[in-house]
């Protein structure tokens, strides 16, 4: 699976806060919710997310035991090598 996406990364970062319906996705990343959907099921799969069902809906959320923890080094090494050289592109 490919992360080199601006959507996954958002999807990502969505649900570090906590867990997320397609549709709350969607609106906080500013994406369609067919692109959302596409994304999440591909994530899920890989375990990358999980996915619970809550009534007629999925509820997703980052794989803490691995994801998090990669999250945090990136964040770390952003913060620590990048500060002030890198743009936002």
């Amino acid at each position: 699976m490919n992360f080199a996406t601006q959507s996954k990364f958002d999807i990502l970062t969505a649900l570090r806060d906590g867990p997320l319906n397609v549709s709350q996705i969607a609106e906080k990343i500013g994406d369609e919710q067919s692109a959302v959907s596409h994304n999440l099921r591909k994530m899920s799969m890989c375990s990358v997310l999980n996915v619970r069902r809550e009534g007629k809906q999925r509820i997703y959320s980052l794989n803490r035991d691995t994801v998090l923890p990669i999250l945090e080094i990136v964040e770390k090494h952003v913060k620590k090598c990048c500060s002030g050289r890198c743009k936002n592109e």
